[in-house]
């Protein structure tokens, strides 16, 4: 069954790093959505697909890249929206 989540991470990040790194992950889970920096300093995360990828995704995003310090992981559930890849977007 799909879901969708959104995500929202606190912490010390280097966006362009973190962003590749949400990326990867979720290509690699075959996970749609997007990653995009928030002007309140947090990372934002959409991601759908099948329940079992984004319980690993989340778990992924609560470790964090090497040298990051991930303090907090907001989830919301959200509805399904069909996205068709994963994305890093601009403000």
């Amino acid at each position: 069954m799909k879901r969708s989540k959104r995500l929202f991470i606190s912490g010390a990040v280097q966006p362009v790093f973190f962003n590749q790194f949400v990326r990867e992950n979720a290509e690699k889970l075959k996970l749609k959505g997007f990653v995009r920096k928030r002007e309140d300093g947090r990372a934002e995360i959409f991601v759908e697909g099948d329940h079992e990828a984004l319980e690993e995704m989340i778990s992924i995003c609560k470790k964090g890249p090497k040298h990051s310090m991930i303090k907090k992981v907001e989830e919301q559930d959200e509805k399904f929206q069909d996205f068709k890849d994963f994305r890093i977007l601009s403000f």
